[in-house]
């Protein structure tokens, strides 16, 4: 079968899961500053389908739960999808696939420092031709803006990757920059993901270790009343879940693609 028959076989199939763009990037186009190659995950890879997921309107919600139920709907639907596709490839195609998840599981080694995904999905999906950076170091979709989350699926399919966006798609207006509340984008080109994450996940691994720290330092009664705290009940509720956003400020300011 013919790379460009099977991508318009395997493109269909992602536009029919309710996906709202697919791309496809060749693995010798893909390249992260920081992420392992992807011969170390699989080494017969020689290509990535990248599916695209439209944020739902529930990271406006001042509320941080209504927010956090939107990305997690948003999540479980693309794993799913990831599922279906890896599924649909190796039986259509009789070859391997493997799926990427959008977030978690990744390395939470002392290396990493649990900042590191196997494969970065921002520069998958700038190799798969759907989007390019922003100032905010988040991919912008030519459609779909800045709300836009991607997974992806590794084949062993040799697929040419599609025509990048060409088009610079960010304004430049640096809204992103003022509405960060802790400066994480200050510094061009990069974001300060200690920053970041202590914002944004404030009961993540470093919320708990603090937590858990003071603690143990603390006398009996002391303990007692943390027990009953609402830094206990959100660091609890952040272990249930795997992760808890309290902020979409980069996502909701941006101008570009706000249009539902």
């Amino acid at each position: 079968m013919m790379a460009e028959e099977a991508k318009t076989r395997i493109r269909q199939f992602v536009l029919d899961l309710g996906v709202d763009d697919v791309g496809f990037a060749n693995i010798k186009d893909y390249s992260s500053p920081r992420s392992p190659k992807i011969e170390t995950i699989f080494p017969t890879a020689r290509s990535m389908v990248v599916m695209a997921f439209k944020e739902g309107s529930n990271c406006e919600s001042p509320s941080s739960s209504i927010a956090m139920t939107g990305r997690m709907d948003l999540m479980e639907f693309s794993r799913s999808c990831n599922y279906k596709l890896t599924r649909f490839i190796e039986r259509e195609f009789h070859t391997p696939a493997m799926s990427v998840p959008v977030s978690y599981p990744l390395d939470m080694s002392a290396q990493t420092s649990g900042l590191v995904g196997e494969v970065s999905l921002r520069h998958a999906a700038l190799a798969a031709g759907l989007g390019n950076f922003g100032r905010h170091n988040l991919i912008i979709h030519p459609r779909l803006g800045t709300r836009v989350i991607f997974t992806a699926v590794l084949t062993e399919l040799d697929l040419p990757s599609d025509p990048p966006v060409t088009e610079d798609l960010c304004i430049d207006c640096d809204i992103c920059i003022e509405s960060c509340p802790v400066g994480a984008l200050d510094e061009e080109g990069k974001t300060d993901m200690m920053k970041c994450l202590g914002n944004s996940q404030p009961y993540g691994i470093g919320g708990s270790i603090r937590f858990w720290r003071k603690f143990f330092a603390s006398s009996p009664e002391e303990q007692k009343r943390m027990l009953f705290s609402e830094d206990f009940m959100r660091n609890y509720q952040a272990q249930m879940i795997g992760f808890q956003y309290t902020c979409f400020n980069c996502y909701t300011s941006c101008p570009i693609g706000n249009d539902l």
